[in-house]
């Protein structure tokens, strides 16, 4: 049997914004209200872990009360006639819940935590608050399983790989500000069909095909071209 066709989509802020979730970046934005030193790096979990966790705690429950958008629903049904893997920057689950089956998450999962002595500790959260008490069965504290400022991205490397070997690549909602995501639309191959699907972009690489779109619209008729 031929292999299937396969595709990399590399996914960013806008097609969770278009489900409702707000983003750092936007001018009324969940994280307008707090500086990122605040919530997001090591230091400021060593420092205010509660408010960390609350702030995560909250971003859970408006992540659980969002809905795939038509965006998450086709790329989900791309997966009939393709190999796809979506190689996300955002930490919801909306691209699961859409049905998507193979999901990298550059940025680390909303809905889990993992311990702060047994990294190889992880806690499926399942929509529950995390607090200060919460240990790993070793005593050491919970954190919520997020990559923050400062920190490594440790799947960047398999999701290089995932793009390098990809006949198609879509990348969709991302202005390519943010590194070293950004950086994964390089290692594609020459040969590869480019698409990005977005309506701003900071810098469009030259080998790519803009469509200037909002996700929940662009990306269905993409993906009902490439179905046939």
């Amino acid at each position: 049997m031929a292999r299937k066709p396969r595709v990399a989509v590399i996914t960013g802020a806008g097609i969770s914004a278009e489900s409702g979730l707000k983003t750092f970046r936007d001018g009324d934005g969940l994280w307008c209200n707090h500086a990122i030193t605040d919530v997001a790096t090591p230091e400021a979990f060593e420092r205010n872990p509660a408010l960390v966790h609350n702030f995560y705690n909250e971003r859970r429950r408006q992540a659980r009360a969002a809905q795939p958008n038509a965006a998450h629903l086709a790329l989900a049904q791309l997966q009939h006639s393709y190999d796809v893997t979506v190689i996300t920057q955002n930490i919801d689950d909306l691209h699961e819940r859409s049905g998507s089956s193979q999901v990298i998450h550059l940025h680390g999962e909303l809905d889990k935590a993992r311990s702060e002595g047994d990294p190889s500790h992880v806690v499926q959260l399942n929509g529950r608050d995390l607090s200060v008490e919460d240990r790993c069965p070793r005593g050491h504290r919970l954190r919520p399983d997020i990559v923050w400022f400062g920190e490594p991205v440790p799947l960047y490397e398999p999701a290089m790989e995932i793009v390098a070997e990809a006949d198609k690549v879509l990348v969709v909602g991302t202005s390519l500000s943010v590194y070293p995501a950004a950086g994964l639309l390089a290692d594609a191959r020459p040969d590869a069909e480019k698409l990005i699907v977005t309506l701003e972009l900071d810098n469009p690489p030259y080998d790519y095909h803009w469509l200037q779109q909002p996700a929940a619209r662009g990306v269905p008729a993409v993906v009902q071209q490439w179905l046939g």
